[in-house]
């Protein structure tokens, strides 16, 4: 009888043993294709640091895309950023090559065009001219040649020309990326070049002593993220609540800090709405 009993509890610990194993070896691997498993959503975006953009290792990066990867792991989404030419972003919506659109996009001018996301963070219009000029202001600016990237708010403000304060420019390049933009400027090709402040202020960093930024601005924007209209209606409204999480709870102070950003509110600046 002892025999039995003492073969009894071997047997139980073998079985323990046997159990424990196979949590070691397939519980993990387990998990993992529950992580692959979770619904992608696919985020378009441009090369518009400090917003989005690559580092040296191909990897994406920026203020947008640390928002965006924290929201939707909280969602139970997998985030996947693919790169779009700014001017190819409406094509990209509508084709379901993207489910939305998130790299600085000023809603200005396009509230009704896109079911939108409210990222409760705003941007300043500023524009920058070489050091050594005699523009002063943006009246100063009339005239001259001036550089954006293509299908921009700042496009659009100079091409129209019909709000006050915008500058009466001669000449409007309009560019695919930002990269373009800044190198028409290092070349001379353009007398100033408008967009974000905090992208202009990444550009006068790298160029000190060459360029300066006009302190009027040409305007305030709203940030936001964009899906095709009339589609993600629910998502969009999860993403804005998410987002109000992340900012109540410092997670959007502290990714705006890293990347050199002290404004909460107002990106590339310090007030509050």
């Amino acid at each position: 009888m002892r025999e039995q009993k003492w073969n009894l509890g071997r047997l139980i610990g073998r079985s323990s043993a046997l159990l424990l194993l196979f949590a070691l070896l397939f519980l993990p691997s387990a998990r993992a294709e529950e992580g692959e498993n979770l619904p992608k959503i696919i985020i378009g975006s441009d090369e518009y640091q400090p917003y989005s953009y690559y580092n040296v290792d191909g990897a994406p990066q920026g203020v947008d895309v640390e928002m965006a990867r924290e929201a939707f792991r909280r969602m139970g989404y997998e985030p996947v950023f693919r790169h779009v030419a700014w001017e190819d972003k409406d094509e990209a919506l509508a084709d379901g090559t993207v489910d939305c659109l998130w790299s600085g996009f000023m809603m200005n001018n396009c509230e009704d065009k896109y079911t939108w996301a409210r990222l409760n963070l705003f941007s300043r219009l500023v524009a920058v001219v070489r050091a050594d000029s005699a523009y002063a202001d943006l009246a100063d600016l009339a005239g001259c040649r001036a550089a954006v990237q293509a299908t921009s708010w700042a496009e659009y403000l100079l091409i129209r020309q019909d709000q006050p304060g915008i500058p009466k420019v001669k000449t409007v390049y309009s560019f695919s990326s930002m990269d373009e933009v800044l190198a028409v400027m290092r070349k001379g090709y353009a007398d100033t070049i408008v967009g974000h402040e905090c992208v202009l202020n990444i550009f006068l960093a790298e160029n000190e002593g060459r360029y300066r930024k006009l302190e009027t601005l040409l305007g305030t924007a709203e940030l936001g993220v964009a899906f095709q209209k009339g589609t993600h209606e629910e998502l969009a409204r999860q993403l804005e609540q998410t987002l109000t999480e992340m900012a109540a709870d410092g997670t959007v102070a502290k990714i705006l800090t890293t990347y050199g950003i002290s404004g909460i509110v107002r990106m590339g600046g310090s007030e509050s709405k």
